[in-house]
């Protein structure tokens, strides 16, 4: 388990400083910092920073391999944030979903995509043990 001292750090490309602050802003995270070139967010207890790199957008985003998120382990916050998404009309690149159904590694999954074409997931497993 992660120690209470330790936060994960993501850098990932913006377009546009002002469109990212509203974007994560309206997903419940609090902007820590902001530069010219940069914004920080605390990102659920985690440290995302969006460079502005508008050469760097992906056009086409995949689901897999690359996106980033959130595996929540109170179902009642997974549901939260769902409809806090749904409530602030925030992208969504796939409804929610199950996926592996049937089996013990079963999971509710969205996925969101913020303004530079970033995917976010937010998931929740049914069996605790299958987190990792």
């Amino acid at each position: 388990m992660r120690e209470q001292n330790k936060v994960f750090h993501l850098a990932i490309p913006c377009k546009e400083l002002d469109e990212t602050v509203d974007f994560y802003e309206q997903l419940g995270c609090e902007l820590a910092r902001r530069y010219d070139d940069r914004v920080t967010f605390n990102f659920f207890g985690d440290q995302v920073v969006c460079h502005l790199n508008p050469e760097s957008i992906d056009a086409k985003p995949q689901m897999y391999p690359r996106h980033f998120g959130i595996t929540f382990t109170d179902k009642k916050e997974f549901d939260q944030l769902l409809m806090m998404a749904e409530k602030n009309k925030l992208p969504f690149f796939q409804e929610i979903m199950t996926r592996f159904k049937g089996k013990q590694e079963e999971h509710i999954t969205f996925f969101l995509i913020d303004p530079a074409n970033n995917l976010l997931e937010f998931k929740y497993y049914h069996d605790q043990t299958m987190l990792y």
